[in-house]
């Protein structure tokens, strides 16, 4: 093996680390709910929960307390993002309109809500490919395992911690606050 083909196999395992290293949530965009692209930059300086959701699974009630955290703290800095997802038994089977309507009446939803996206496989959004890899999972692993998975995200972009899918929000309450301070 020639030295030139050694280096760029060094560069090659070495470059998605340094992209962990060096992006933030704020290098990523997606389309909001109603189509229109958001980039995460909108949300500079904020305290970030980003949460895939489904409106047929047996966590759908978090949406509750996701709307409740989002009501207490946003006056201070933080917002909850909802990323509808059917990846997970066909839970999130509705159209956007659908699922907007469900989350609004339902819920009384008030943060942001993106399109449907893909959280794992070969078309996962590349914001979630930047929050798996960021923050893996049990034994390291990156696969997201259910709905309701969720990453809060500091007032700097990056990454802090990853919460499986039964935590519930109230009990991120105090992880938010101390961001927040």
């Amino acid at each position: 093996m020639t030295l030139v083909a050694l280096l760029s196999i060094i560069a090659i395992s070495i470059t998605p680390m340094e992209d962990v290293l060096s992006k933030t949530v704020y290098n990523f965009s997606a389309k909001s709910i109603n189509g229109n692209d958001v980039p995460m930059s909108d949300y500079k300086g904020k305290v970030l929960l980003i949460v895939n959701t489904a409106s047929q699974c047996g966590f759908t009630p978090q949406y509750e307390g996701l709307e409740k955290l989002h009501q207490d703290y946003s006056s201070r800095g933080f917002t909850v993002l909802g990323f509808p997802c059917d990846q997970f038994g066909g839970q999130e089977p509705g159209t956007e309109s659908e699922i907007l309507t469900f989350c609004r009446e339902k819920y009384s939803v008030t943060f942001p809500l993106f399109t449907k996206i893909e959280v794992n496989g070969d078309r996962t959004h590349p914001l979630y490919k930047h929050l798996k890899s960021s923050i893996p999972g049990v034994l390291g692993t990156e696969t997201i395992k259910w709905n309701f998975t969720k990453f809060l995200v500091d007032s700097s972009g990056k990454v802090v911690q990853r919460y499986a899918p039964q935590t519930e929000p109230k009990d991120i309450a105090k992880d938010i606050e101390n961001l927040l301070k």
